[in-house]
């Protein structure tokens, strides 16, 4: 049974609740067999005739008759049977495709639903990836705007200080002569007109400027005639500088000695080397201010771009966190229905195995019945032959007072008279008892015959009943076979697909050394074809080719 439960398809099982006793059978087994010996005899009537009566002589046809009609209907039953067994095979086998479609269906859907979420975590892991660059690169450009303000700040006080030394100067050098001071002026006048255009010039060069400016109207107090000129040649673009300058040369040259003089131009000069230097610097810090503003324009852009990409991927994080729960929900309950149809399943066995245990049950109980019938039948005939002894018996008995009558009555007729009576009427009761035996016996017989009948169907029965458990596991056996004979044939064709598939390979192989081998010969004869001179030479210089030589004359040899 365990074997046959295993199975993807279960056999159907047969009911034999047709399997039953006959009424005939029911009557006899109902019937006490003590009273069926000796039956009352009617008085009224006689003997002979009586019996006649009870037998008429269409009694075996129409049990025949009975009979043909029983066993077409069994015969009918039977087909009737066994087509609802094909029939719940066939339901078993269309469920048991049906389940196996189901299960597969329902397979592929966990695997796709596997597939999309393992897919919706690694797109969710490279969001959280992408969004922690994003926040650290937030981050990097919050800082940098910070680092940029402070300079900015630093920037902004640098020009304030740097506004209020260059007025302090400009102050300074109203008090003294206003002939002198022109070139002077006009250097602090540009630095202070550059200095609101250009707006970067760095801490260092602040200090710088201060340290000089004082030095420069010192050199202009102290009346310097060559650095007027020179500060007006290089620095001041008027004429009206250059006269004046030219005027206090001509009039202080006594006083001043002519090493001041050098030392002086020098000093301009040097001053006016680094206020250019100082005005490159601002150019350059200028343009690096406005690469910076440009850098934070593009760095805001890129910030704002950054936030609508991140809000963007947190949109499609809900999204495909809100999808992920629907697919979750779709497979729970997609398993809890198949968790029900399977216990639908299970119940649906454990009743067919309760049925199935139910009808062996029956089968035992009505196998023992038959044990029971032939029992019955073996009493029966052992009664039958005490019976047929009997009447040998009566016989015997009859045929003595027969003879014993013929004989009394040759001796004496009259005293015959009354012995003829007497024995007449002995004879009378024995052929009454006789015909009461008969009548027992034909009634016992005819019980025996129905009971015959009965034990044959149940015998066919069982026996169908039996071909047809046999036939089922015969067809499962052949069934395994065909599976392993099956298997055994993909291994051997596999097996045989890979010899030769091996020997394609090797033939291959073969083809490329015999294709190696006609280029070496085609080589080889080629140079065999060669004048003798040039092989000759390639001889005395290439041993390789010399040998190549040797062997192609081998060859043509």
């Amino acid at each position: 049974m365990n074997s046959r439960s295993n199975n993807s398809t279960p056999t159907p099982i047969p009911d034999v609740s047709f399997v039953g006793a006959t009424p005939s059978s029911q009557q006899m087994m109902a019937a006490p067999l003590g009273g069926q010996g000796n039956p009352q005899p009617d008085k009224g009537r006689s003997e002979t005739p009586r019996m006649h009566m009870q037998y008429p002589p269409h009694a075996p046809e129409n049990d025949w008759e009975a009979r043909e009609e029983m066993r077409l209907r069994e015969l009918e039953e039977a087909r009737a049977r066994a087509a609802q067994m094909e029939k719940t095979m066939r339901w078993w086998s269309d469920c048991t495709a049906n389940w196996r479609e189901k299960w597969s269906k329902v397979r592929n859907e966990r695997n796709k639903a596997r597939e999309e979420n393992r897919q919706l975590r690694s797109k969710l892991e490279a969001t959280v990836k992408e969004f922690t660059k994003i926040k650290r690169e937030k981050e990097e450009l919050l800082g940098d705007n910070e680092q940029l303000r402070k300079q900015l700040a630093l920037y902004t006080h640098a020009d304030k200080d740097r506004s209020s030394v260059a007025s302090a100067s400009s102050s300074g050098g109203g008090s003294s002569k206003s002939t002198k001071s022109h070139p002077e002026r006009d250097t602090p006048t540009k630095v202070t007109d550059s200095v609101p255009e250009q707006d970067k010039i760095t801490s260092d060069n602040m200090d710088l400027l201060d340290r000089l400016l004082p030095k420069k109207t010192d050199s202009s107090s102290g009346g310097s005639s060559s650095s007027g000129g020179g500060g007006g040649g290089k620095i001041g673009h008027s004429e009206k500088h250059q006269h004046t300058g030219a005027g206090s040369n001509r009039k202080y040259t006594e006083e001043i000695p002519s090493q001041d003089a050098s030392w002086a131009d020098q000093r301009v000069l040097m001053v006016q080397l680094k206020l250019d230097e100082a005005q490159k610097t601002v150019l350059a810090e200028r343009n690096e201010k406005e690469q910076m503003v440009k850098t934070i324009n593009k760095l805001s852009t890129d910030l704002t771009s950054m936030k609508t990409k991140y809000d963007e991927l947190k949109k499609s994080k809900h999204e495909a966190l809100k999808q992920l729960n629907e697919v979750k929900e779709i497979h729970q309950d997609e398993l809890s229905r198949v968790n029900m149809e399977l216990e639908d399943e299970s119940v649906s066995r454990t009743t067919m195995d309760r049925r199935l245990a139910d009808l062996r049950a029956e089968l035992e109980r009505l196998q023992a019945e038959n044990a029971a019938e032939w029992g019955k039948r073996e009493r029966l005939d052992t009664e039958k032959l005490a019976l047929e002894r009997e009447n040998k018996k009566l016989k015997v008995q009859i045929t003595d007072l027969e003879e014993e009558l013929e004989r009394k009555s040759q001796q004496a007729s009259a005293v015959l008279d009354s012995d003829m009576k007497v024995l007449q009427k002995d004879v009378y009761e024995k052929t009454k008892e006789l015909g009461d035996l008969k009548h027992a016996h034909a009634k016992l017989k005819k019980l025996l015959q129905e009971k015959n009948v009965d034990l044959d169907h149940a015998k066919r029965r069982a026996e169908q009943y039996e071909l047809e458990v046999k036939k089922l596991r015969g067809r499962v056996e052949e069934l395994k076979k065909d599976l392993a004979n099956a298997e055994d044939e993909v291994d051997s064709q596999s097996n045989l697909a890979r010899k030769l598939q091996r020997n394609c390979d090797e033939l291959q192989e073969q083809t490329e050394n015999l294709q190696v081998q006609v280029e070496h010969l085609q080589t080889r004869l080629r140079n065999a074809a060669n004048p003798i001179f040039p092989a000759r030479k390639s001889k005395s210089f290439d041993p390789d080719e010399s040998a190549e030589g040797i062997d192609s004359d081998e060859v043509e040899d």
